[in-house]
Order: C-alpha cells, then sequence, then structure tokens
C-alpha cells in the first residue's frame, strides 16, 4: 500500500504518455520501464546553470544562459534529447569583453539564444543589451554588437528573451527592472525596429514580484507571456489573442506549475523557464531552474539547478507538471550517445582546453599552459591564487589528480579546489609548504595536516559523500592514506549572502605561490567505492537504510534500475567490478555502460544469500573497458525487496 501511493501520482502521468506514445487503444507492456531506459529524474543539468533559454531547429536543441562571472562567457549546450546535454561553444572569449567586469555577481547575464533569417544569435546583457552572431551554433561567433535603443523603448535592462512568431518576425521581451515588461521587434540586422508594445502594466503593482525573465510562446492563435517571479520562484501566466499594449486583451492565469505535492521534491520553486514547445507527436516542454532545499538540508549553494518539465494543456490553458522526485516519462526523442550532464575528466592530451572548464577571473584564463609539459596542465599564478574549474554536478563524487610542485617556498600550495561563487568560502586539498613540506586538508578553521614524506609528485583524493568531505593521499596513486575525519561542507553548501554571486558552486585545481603541474583530474573516480545511493536516475528502485547503511532495493518483481553518472574507468581497463550487497536470495545483476539499450552489457554478476543480514562482495572479471561512462546496475526480475546494493567499485588488481 505504501508504495501504490509512493507512485500513484506518477502512475497517472506515466500511463498518459504511455498511451500517447504506444497509440490510443494499443496496450503498453508497464514491465518495459523497468527493463529499459525510458524515464528521467531532474535536474537534467545539475549544477549551476542559472535563466535557461532553449532553441529547437530541426532535431537538436540548445541551451544558453547567464553565466556572470564565470568565464569564457555564454557557455551553449546542445542534446538530441532533451535530457542528455553537452558543451559544445563559449560565445564570448575574454579577449572580447574589455568591457565587461568579472566581478562576483557581475559579468554577462541572459544568453538568449535564437534562431531567425538564416542565423544563430545570442543576445546578452552587460552594461546594455549585446549579441552574438553564428552560422553553427558551435561557432565562430561574431564579435559582441550593442543593440542601440532610443526613448520610446528606454533601458534595455536584462533577462530580455526573443519571441519569434508564426510569421518568422522576431521580438526582444524586454525587461528592466520591476515594472518594465516591453516588446518590441528586431529587423534583419538585429537591431530594434518599429514602436515599442508596452506592458508596464502586467507588474505595475509587483504583482509577480520583479516579473523576471520573461518569455513568450504561440499556439493556437494565442500570445502566452510567461514573467518568473524572482530568484526564490514563482512562474506565472497571461495569454491575449493579439500582440498589443492594451491590457484589456490579456487574460492573467495565475501559476504557471501545478502545486507540488511530492513532500520529498528539492526542487520545490522552479521559475525562469524557457519558452514552452511542442514536439513533432504532439507533447509540449520546457526547462526551469530551480535551487535545491529540503526540510533541514540546504544544497542552494550548489546554483540554480535545470529541470525538464513536461507541459500539459486544459484546452488554451498550459500548466508545467510539478516539481516531483519521480521518474518522468522522456521525450519520444532519439538518444544520441551524449552522456549524463557531469563534470568531466580530463588528461589534459589536447593542445586546448576542455570546454567544460571555466575561470572565475579573467586573469586566471592566461595563467595556464597546456604545451609546458606535454599531457599536463600547469597553472601559474603570480601573487594570487590561480584556478582551473568545473561547475560542481554530484552530491557523491570522489575526484583525484597528481600533482607535481616543489613546495620548498612557503607560500607555495597545489592541488584540488572547492568554491562558492566568490570565492569566500573554500575547500582545499593540497601539497604545500607549512612550516615544512606537508599534505593539507582545509576549510575554513577546520584543518588536517601530515608531513610530506612522498616528494614533489603526489597524488590527492577529495572525497564527497553529501556534506561530509574526506581528504586522501597517495605517493603511488593506489594506496591511500586519510588525512583524518571527514569536515563538513554544509557552510560550502547551503544559501550564500547574496545568493552565492549568483553563480553556484565549482570544482576542479589551484595553485599559490609558484607553478604546479597536474598530470589528470578525475572527478568521479571509478576504482573509488561509488555509493549506490548517489545515482542520478532511476526506475523501480528505492533509496533505504539496510543494517544502518545507505542501499538501493529494487521494488517491484519487474526488475528495476539505477544510474551513476559520469564515473571515470581511467587509460588502464580495470579487471573487475565488485558491487557489495546484501540478498535474502539468488538473482543476477547486469552492469551496463551507456544506456539498458544502446549500451554495453559489460558484466552479469550471480548474487546469492548472504544470511544473517551481512554485507558481501560479488564481483566478475572485466575486459577492455576504459574511460568516461553513465553506469547502469540492474536488478533480476522477481527479486522485489531481496537484494540491496551498497556500492560499486571497479579494480585494478
Amino acid at each position: 500500500m505504501n508504495h501504490f501511493k509512493r507512485f500513484a501520482g506518477f502512475t497517472i502521468l506515466l500511463w498518459l504518455n504511455i498511451l500517447f506514445a504506444y497509440g490510443q487503444g494499443e496496450r503498453a507492456d508497464s514491465s518495459i520501464f523497468y527493463q529499459t531506459v525510458k524515464t528521467y529524474t531532474n535536474p537534467v543539468l545539475p549544477g549551476d546553470h542559472p535563466d535557461p533559454t532553449l532553441l529547437k531547429v530541426g532535431d537538436d536543441f540548445y541551451h544558453c544562459g547567464s553565466s556572470f562571472h564565470f568565464n569564457p562567457y555564454l557557455p551553449v549546450y546542445h542534446s538530441k534529447d532533451l535530457v542528455h546535454w553537452e558543451i559544445i561553444a563559449r560565445v564570448v572569449p575574454p579577449s572580447k569583453a574589455g568591457w565587461v567586469s568579472d566581478k562576483p555577481s557581475t559579468g554577462i547575464w541572459q544568453g538568449a539564444i535564437t534562431y531567425f533569417n538564416g542565423s544563430y544569435w545570442i543576445y546578452f546583457s552587460a552594461g546594455g543589451q549585446w549579441f552574438c552572431k553564428a552560422s553553427s551554433p558551435a561557432g565562430p561567433w561574431s564579435d559582441p554588437v550593442k543593440v542601440t535603443t532610443n526613448p520610446e523603448t528606454g533601458d534595455l535592462g536584462y533577462d530580455n528573451s526573443i519571441f519569434i512568431d508564426d510569421d518568422g518576425r522576431p521580438y526582444m521581451v524586454i525587461k528592466n527592472g520591476q515594472k518594465i515588461n516591453r516588446i518590441q521587434a528586431l529587423g534583419a540586422d538585429g537591431q530594434l525596429t518599429g514602436h515599442v508594445i508596452n506592458l508596464d502594466w502586467i507588474n505595475a503593482h509587483l504583482q509577480y514580484s520583479w516579473a523576471e525573465g520573461p518569455v513568450m510562446c504561440k499556439r493556437n492563435g494565442y500570445y502566452y507571456y510567461f514573467p518568473a517571479g524572482d530568484v526564490t520562484g514563482g512562474q506565472y501566466v497571461l495569454r491575449g489573442k493579439t500582440l498589443t499594449g492594451d491590457s484589456t486583451k490579456w487574460e492573467r492565469l495565475g501559476d504557471f506549475f501545478k502545486p507540488v505535492t511530492d513532500t520529498k521534491a528539492g526542487f520545490r520553486r522552479p521559475n525562469h523557464i524557457s519558452a514552452p514547445f511542442p514536439l513533432a507527436d504532439g507533447t509540449w516542454w520546457t526547462i526551469g531552474q530551480s535551487y535545491e532545499k529540503y526540510d533541514g538540508d540546504d544544497w542552494s549553494g550548489t546554483g540554480r539547478q535545470t529541470s525538464l518539465y513536461p507541459v500539459s494543456w486544459e484546452g488554451d490553458r498550459p500548466w508545467g507538471l510539478a516539481p516531483t522526485t519521480q521518474p518522468i516519462v522522456k521525450p519520444n526523442l532519439p538518444q544520441s550517445g551524449i552522456l549524463w550532464r557531469s563534470v568531466k575528466s580530463d588528461y589534459f592530451e589536447s593542445g586546448s582546453l576542455g570546454l567544460w572548464w571555466h575561470f572565475l577571473t579573467k586573469k586566471a584564463t592566461a595563467s595556464y599552459s597546456l604545451t609546458a609539459r606535454k599531457g599536463w596542465i600547469r597553472l601559474m599564478p603570480d601573487s594570487a591564487r590561480t584556478h582551473v574549474v568545473q561547475k560542481e554536478t554530484d552530491h557523491f563524487y570522489t575526484a583525484v589528480t597528481k600533482v607535481d610542485l616543489n613546495a620548498n617556498d612557503g607560500t607555495a600550495k597545489a592541488g584540488i579546489y572547492l568554491t562558492n561563487g566568490n570565492q569566500g568560502v573554500i575547500v582545499r586539498l593540497y601539497t604545500g609548504n607549512d612550516n615544512g613540506k606537508k599534505i593539507v586538508f582545509q576549510m575554513d578553521t577546520a584543518s588536517r595536516a601530515v608531513p610530506n614524506t612522498f616528494g614533489d609528485v603526489v597524488w590527492l583524493k577529495l572525497e564527497r559523500n553529501w556534506h561530509n568531505l574526506t581528504g586522501y593521499y597517495s605517493g603511488d596513486g593506489k594506496t591511500w592514506t586519510s588525512l583524518g575525519a571527514p569536515i563538513s561542507a554544509k557552510n560550502l553548501d547551503k544559501v550564500q549572502p547574496n545568493y552565492n554571486s549568483w553563480v553556484g558552486t565549482s570544482v576542479g585545481l589551484f595553485a599559490e605561490g609558484k607553478p604546479a603541474d597536474f598530470d589528470f583530474f578525475v572527478c568521479k573516480d571509478g576504482s573509488s567505492v561509488l555509493p549506490a545511493a548517489s545515482y542520478s536516475n532511476y526506475y523501480g528502485v528505492t533509496n533505504t537504510l539496510k543494517e544502518g547503511e545507505k542501499a538501493v532495493t529494487n521494488t517491484s518483481n519487474y526488475g528495476g534500475w539505477f544510474m551513476i553518472s559520469g564515473v571515470e574507468l581511467g587509460n588502464q581497463p580495470p579487471s573487475s567490478v565488485e558491487v557489495t550487497a546484501s540478498s535474502t536470495g539468488s538473482g543476477k545483476l547486469e552492469i551496463w555502460l551507456d544506456d539498458l539499450q544502446n549500451g554495453k552489457l559489460i558484466a552479469t554478476i550471480p548474487v546469492t544469500p548472504t544470511g544473517n543480514n551481512q554485507w558481501e562482495a560479488f564481483s566478475k572479471s572485466l575486459k577492455g573497458i576504459s574511460g568516461q561512462h553513465d553506469v547502469f546496475v540492474k536488478f533480476p526480475s522477481g527479486s522485489a525487496n531481496s537484494i540491496f546494493i551498497k556500492s560499486i567499485q571497479f579494480l585494478n588488481k
């Protein structure tokens, strides 16, 4: 009965989608969802992805949003299925953004991606409105061009978007401050043209707080205008038959999202959606941002994470699906082999830095080299700290690097870096000099240190297990020693002053005092223990406590599965995969890479009863697998609540 209650709301949505996907009257077998990946869970863009905009061109989807002081500015993401995303471009390099401040909370806002007149355009705000133009979303993008305004239009503000009408004519949806909401056409040159459509009445009495990030779409002859509330949430919708400033021609429809009924949902107040859009099968979708926060457990420091929401219609009234922790049926689109969005591994073998990396200052963009030592990245600080980082995407991971630093200088430090937006709260695990050569793990006043007996080359490992961080060190990358008790990262993970300078937590590498070389950076090390509870997608399973340990079990005799994203298996293929489990019955677990249908089955692991609620390791040898993958663990049929998985690990023996 409890299981039924937990899934009742989702089951209704699920079967509605099944009927639509397979055709009315055609019976669908629900067991398929336990055996193949036809669902997703939010967020699809974990980590800091604020103010999302989305563009569909043909069979491809592109996302851009605010980058603030993270640079190179305006990363562009690509997807084929709206669930899996990869970064393909950065629109504005620091060399073309001399007027843009890189002070925390400033930088570039908005990033509205659009397509008209045969070109791709991205409009953004940075001391006025600007645009860049390209023939492909992957670039190259033109130098920024400033959008000119006039007394009738007024200041162009920020968080604007672009609406394309049925006739192909583009309009800028303008937002400036709390009370100014306007629309104006764009010409073929990308500049404003014609007269302003004044919608200042929309938020004249602050009905929608800031009424920010407005977007528009059109359906059945209605124009839909979607203003957001403010950074804390709220999303609203109005509609009208004509594109006019006459308030009597518009109708306020109220909230866009359905009320939340899932008490476990952490992304409870989504807003700042992209303009809803249809697919060929008639379904409608949107993406929107939200901070992650639970009762007594705050992850707001991660940033505004982006989720994918189905949009339903009650006649001509749109509704966004209420945020939920339950699986949602994926759009009926082909997957292109793109991995789940996670921090990327890097062995620095390319002559150019991967697009997934960013910097928190312009100075840092010129303080590294990929050619000074082949296969390594050299960070070259001046008197200050320098860094190279990515957006943190997970609550469980093990970050590993190999660093070469002669720490004979009292200021020399180099290692793994975890920081909030203004670098006011930082975590450092490093080799350095502190009254002698030492290995140090430090956050705020918490510090662990041991003498460095290995020399210049040291392996460092930072393990995140929810809010707990543990530091390790090694002389060979095989035998690891802990630096002591975990340090709590709650002060980093919780909501920060000024909302973390409007951005989220970053993880990567740093150097201070003198140059340091790094051989690689891995964020989700497969040779370390991977908690089963760290999954990013699932169906038919649940997190539970087993003998005081976090574990995952399946809830149906149809089977079930879970996916741990972005696992790095290394350059040297692992010799085996090991699952730690407790079982009251027998069965065979399957381990897949990247997908349960189009991926690769790499191991079938027999599990036998463990007896007396004990944990045992079950393993299977492997051959010829390497690199970074999404790892799927599939439960056998007929095994509901009989196999409990605590962890998975890839071993080299």
